[in-house]
């Protein structure tokens, strides 16, 4: 299991995800689960992934290196050279599907389920910065003004943060730290997410990554968010007055 988040903002857009995959209690192991795209002046475009680690790879080849043709006859396609996102979010749906006719049959035959789901956020030229989610059969939604965040993988002891203060109208420096406290909440409560974390930070229409930082487990700045996320939380519910039920 993994956990991935993305919030797409007036001001740009925050990806975090996890590092860890594990295939049991004693088989744990780290592989990079964000892909970060920079072709500066042309397009910034970042890819997370959950699920199972064979698919997710082979997903993200294809539509980085060997290329999707929408129809017989057509030149191959790639995140390289798609010309807008909404483009990009057909052809890894399009990737998707590949992998499930090329692969599909033999999971089915092991009694293994079709399990990859993707984040795909960015900007290419003069579109719009745009964030979608790919799931298994390789529909997608977008990310809107009213739901500027999306997550995948073990999302739900980091979703109450993000539900709570996450706005389309909320900085991109504080989006972080949501972000960054969203995963803390996450690893505190599930041992199948896990450091090190991927940070890709980007401002809209600049065309060029902003951050792109692994945070490792003695980084100081995050030791300290948790540190003073878990004291803020100790402080607020110990401040609300307490029910007088007991009398």
């Amino acid at each position: 299991m993994t956990y991935c988040v993305a919030l797409r903002l007036r001001g740009g857009l925050v990806m975090l995800a996890d590092t860890r995959t594990n295939a049991g209690v004693d088989n744990i192991s780290t592989f990079r689960k964000l892909t970060v795209i920079e072709q500066p002046g042309d397009r910034v475009v970042g890819i997370m992934t959950a699920g199972n680690l064979a698919l997710s790879q082979a997903v993200v080849n294809m539509a980085l290196e060997q290329g999707i043709a929408f129809r017989e006859g057509e030149p191959l396609e790639t995140l390289h050279t798609a010309p807008s996102m909404v483009r990009a979010a057909q052809l890894m749906g399009h990737a998707v599907r590949e992998v499930y006719r090329v692969d599909g049959p033999s999971l089915e035959a092991q009694a293994e389920n079709f399990n990859v789901s993707i984040l795909l956020g960015g900007q290419i030229g003069k579109g719009k910065l745009r964030l979608f989610q790919i799931y298994s059969a390789g529909n997608y939604i977008e990310a809107t003004e009213d739901t500027p965040y999306l997550q995948i993988g073990e999302h739900k002891y980091g979703k109450p943060i993000i539900d709570r203060a996450a706005t389309f109208d909320t900085d991109v420096a504080d989006a972080m730290k949501l972000a960054l406290i969203s995963m803390d909440s996450t690893m505190r409560s599930n041992l199948s997410v896990g450091m090190p974390i991927d940070l890709m930070v980007y401002r809209r229409d600049e065309l060029k990554v902003a951050l792109n930082r692994r945070i490792k487990d003695d980084d100081v700045y995050f030791k300290g968010l948790r540190q003073s996320w878990s004291d803020a939380l100790t402080k607020a519910y110990q401040t609300i007055p307490g029910p007088d039920w007991l009398g």
